[in-house]
């Protein structure tokens, strides 16, 4: 599996073969997740009790854990863009 870090402009890039990338990868304190990419947050937003302070200058990428299906926010630079085998 490759993993590299992508911007926004990938992102962009993915979309046009599909709706976002394979999947991503992401360091919780728990060690490393593996996830897929819900939604671009552009505005301030609260996922259960914690506030995500995302903006249009600074967004952030509403993801989801494979593993448990819970969703978290993740800033483009802390997560890696898996791709398919």
């Amino acid at each position: 599996m490759k993993r590299e870090r992508f911007s926004d402009v990938d992102v962009q890039r993915a979309r046009t073969k599909s709706k976002y990338p394979d999947g991503v990868v992401w360091n919780s304190t728990q060690g490393k997740v593996t996830g897929s990419m819900k939604k671009k947050l552009t505005s301030p937003t609260d996922i259960k009790t914690h506030h995500v302070a995302a903006s249009h200058d600074d967004p952030q990428w509403l993801v989801e854990s494979a593993a448990s299906g819970k969703v978290a926010a993740h800033k483009p630079a802390a997560l890696k863009w898996v791709k398919a085998k």
